[in-house]
C-alpha cells in the first residue's frame, strides 16, 4: 500500500487560513464557519459578538440592456437580469427604482375562475419548470390546476370549469369523478 504524502495537505492550507477582514462591530477576525443551512462567514468572538454575512452573495448580474425601453416608474434603461429565481427583466437604476417584470409574459386562458368568479385563471410556471393554472387574482383567490382547463362546467356536478387530461375532460373536484 503506497503511503500518503502529507505535502499534498499542507500544499493548500494557505487557502484554509484566508482572513475575511475583521469585524465592522468588534475588530476580531472572520472565519468562515458552517451551519445546517451552509457556510457563512462569521466573527470569531461569537457568542459575544454575533456578525456573520453570507459566504456567496445571491445578486441578480445584468446580462444586456434593453435599448429604447425605458422603465415605467422612473424612466431609467430596463435591462435583462439573472437572479437566483432565473431570468427577468428589470430596472438598470435598481437600488433607487424596484421594478420587475417577467421576461416570458402570462398566456390567457379567458377561462374564468370558478372559486372567486372574478379573476381568469393563467398559464404560470413553477420554479422547477412544471406549467400549472392559477388564478389572477392570487392572493386573494388561491385556485390552481395542475391540467389545462377549459370553459365548459361540469354537467354532474356544476363546476364551473373542466379540465383536459391526456385525451379526455374531466371534473377536477375530487369527489365528482365526471369523464368524457
Amino acid at each position: 500500500m503506497p503511503k500518503i504524502d502529507h505535502s499534498l495537505f499542507s500544499a493548500n492550507e494557505h487557502a484554509l487560513e484566508d482572513s475575511f477582514g475583521d469585524c465592522p462591530d468588534c475588530g476580531k477576525p472572520l472565519h468562515i464557519k458552517n451551519s445546517k443551512s451552509g457556510p457563512f462567514i462569521g466573527c470569531t468572538a461569537y457568542p459575544a459578538c454575533n456578525f456573520s454575512k453570507p459566504l456567496h452573495d445571491n445578486q441578480t448580474t445584468l446580462l444586456k440592456t434593453l435599448d429604447g425601453v425605458t422603465c415605467p416608474d422612473c424612466s431609467s434603461e430596463l435591462g435583462i437580469k439573472k437572479g437566483r429565481y432565473g431570468m427577468f427583466i428589470g430596472c438598470t437604476n435598481f437600488p433607487v427604482c424596484h421594478f420587475i417584470a417577467p421576461l416570458k409574459q402570462q398566456e390567457e386562458t379567458h377561462v374564468h375562475c370558478p372559486k372567486c368568479k372574478v379573476g381568469e385563471l393563467i398559464s404560470r410556471t413553477s420554479k422547477y419548470g412544471k406549467q400549472f393554472f392559477a388564478c389572477n387574482h392570487y392572493p386573494k383567490c388561491r385556485y390552481v390546476l395542475n391540467s389545462e382547463p377549459i370553459n365548459e362546467a361540469c354537467p354532474e356536478c356544476g363546476w364551473g370549469v373542466l379540465i383536459h387530461k391526456k385525451s379526455e375532460y374531466a371534473c377536477p373536484q375530487p369527489l365528482c369523478g365526471f369523464k368524457k
